[in-house]
């Protein structure tokens, strides 16, 4: 009788979706499938955490119905979210104040002042970009705000205190060129920087120094480019200029002498400016044939492109041959060391909505998508804790606290994990499973499931007509915390948990699946005992 024999996988790598079946042979560690998962900066293949409406059980929407939320940032101890024609300001999600207003008083209105002002007539607004113009004389910085339609509006709060009746407020619009709007913003070198100008879709605007407002001083100016600007982003010491077919840098932006334009690469461009976020000291945006990095070399004014998507590139491509039908938007997760990009149609379903999450590991980045997460306009910021917050809006109209919780607002979250075909080294002979042992650990009480697939699911090799139940996973128990027969001391901190198998192949996978509003798991690897027996 032959022996048992052991083949252990330690996940690793992340979603893959550009190797062949061969190839895959060599990573065991990869997934084929890895959805509502995240690569874990500590290693192994997280759950993902959720959402929850911002202000919870008693959230409102800032328009009082489901216009889309097409920007959102926390400022000033709240959120400022953008939706329908106006941009509204929430410190609790439970009721929002319009802050669009016209004939501010420029030393400030009081809350009741400035909720009196006759609100801005905007008739339409589009997809929203935000710059924060800090200065040593704010509480909170003036906040930039531009939606391509119309002119970018300027909103700053002073005074601290829970108490909004005690703050003062300014805000209006800001006349870049004539009446027009401007679709990006940033801020670079105590410059606001304006760019996407109707009809001035090549250039280049930029403020007076330390004046975010005016456009006409001295120090202020313009520069034409040769292509069409799709994105900024001000990045050591220089500002990136992102256009269709290539990117340029703007230099000596304070040296009128020499300010001038350079030439990144006339070969590549991006697709969307809303996918430009910086991360691990380089800049990620979205170009037609992948995801790529802007970095930097020892080398002064060297500047290496580089494609970072690989591996899933069926994804990306798909994306960028349909990126009209979607709103694309991004955030970093900086704790996480992660980049997330969502592309959503707003036509479709919750259920059918994409994105995708790159975790930067010591070896480059590893990916994984997100599925039934509506977004249409992301954004970060430091609460005053200095803890960073992270806010999401959708076609619903409601604003959300990302990545919190452990189900999509009340939905259950669908999460599988998918592993290659693994042929134990000999694709020629059948293998009986024994058992399975997992190492998983968890935060809290979950219960994923195992299905095994025998020979990539031929249907004439029997197939396991259900799904192999793990078992509970508990928590790691601390002395104190434990509760009688729901968390057992010492139960949760077992890292392996054997699973009996059954079925018969030349070579199986192993799909993990949970589907639930419990809290997240993390699958770190596994063990397989497996019996050989003749060939075919």
């Amino acid at each position: 009788m032959a022996r048992s024999q052991p083949y252990t996988v330690a996940v690793n790598g992340g979603l893959v979706k550009s190797s062949n079946v061969i190839d895959l042979l060599k990573t065991p560690g990869v997934a084929k499938d890895l959805r509502n998962f995240e690569v874990s900066i500590e290693g192994g293949y997280r759950r993902i955490n959720g959402y929850q409406k911002f202000g919870t059980t008693s959230a409102v929407q800032p328009t009082g119905g489901t216009a889309n939320i097409l920007g959102t940032i926390p400022y000033a101890d709240g959120v400022v979210a953008c939706a329908g024609t106006s941009i509204y300001f929430s410190q609790t999600g439970t009721s929002w104040t319009e802050i669009n207003r016209s004939s501010v008083a420029s030393s400030g209105d009081n809350h009741t002042a400035f909720t009196g002002r006759s609100v801005l007539t905007r008739t339409s607004q589009g997809q929203n970009s935000f710059a924060l113009f800090e200065s040593a004389t704010s509480n909170y910085g003036t906040l930039i705000i531009a939606d391509g339609v119309n002119k970018p509006y300027f909103f700053r709060m002073e005074g601290t205190g829970a108490n909004i009746n005690t703050r003062t407020f300014f805000g209006g619009e800001i006349t870049v060129t004539g009446t027009k709007g401007v679709k990006h913003v940033t801020v670079h070198d105590k410059h606001l920087i304006a760019a996407g100008v109707e009809d001035n879709l090549n250039t280049i605007f930029y403020s007076g120094t330390l004046d975010p407002t005016d456009f006409t001083s001295s120090g202020s100016g313009s520069i034409v480019l040769e292509d069409q600007i799709e994105g900024i982003k001000s990045f050591r010491n220089e500002l990136f200029i992102f256009c269709t077919n290539s990117i340029f840098k703007l230099i000596n932006i304070n040296d009128s002498s020499n300010i001038a334009i350079v030439p990144v690469t006339k070969n590549v461009g991006c697709l969307s400016g809303y996918s430009i976020q910086e991360i691990g000291g380089d800049l990620i945006f979205l170009a037609p044939d992948g995801l790529r990095t802007v970095a930097g070399t020892a080398r002064i004014g060297d500047v290496e492109l580089g494609t970072i998507s690989q591996a899933i590139q069926p994804i990306v491509t798909s994306l960028a041959e349909s990126i009209d039908s979607f709103v694309v938007s991004s955030v970093v997760l900086r704790e996480k060391s992660q980049y997330r990009l969502f592309y959503t149609d707003t036509a479709a379903s919750n259920s059918a909505q994409r994105g995708i999450i790159g975790t930067l590991r010591p070896d480059g980045f590893q990916w994984s998508e997100t599925r039934g997460l509506e977004v249409t306009g992301i954004g970060s910021g430091f609460d005053n804790n200095n803890i960073e917050q992270y806010y999401h809006g959708d076609t619903n109209g409601f604003v959300y606290q990302h990545d919190i919780g452990n189900s999509f607002d009340g939905t259950d979250i669908l999460a599988r994990f998918e592993t290659p075909n693994y042929d134990y080294g000999d694709l020629g002979t059948l293998k009986t499973l024994h058992y399975l042992k997992v190492s998983a650990s968890s935060e809290g009480i979950v219960e994923p499931d195992v299905q095994v697939r025998f020979d990539y699911g031929n249907t004439e090799v029997p197939q396991p007509g259900s799904l192999f139940d793990i078992g509970i996973i508990n928590p790691p128990s601390k002395f104190g915390d434990a509760v009688f027969n729901t968390n057992v001391f010492g139960g949760g901190d077992n890292p392996l948990i054997r699973l009996p198998l059954q079925g018969s192949g030349t070579s199986n996978n192993f799909t993990f699946i949970s589907e639930d509003s419990k809290a997240p798991y993390t699958i770190n690897g596994f063990y397989v005992d497996y019996i050989p027996s003749g060939r075919r």
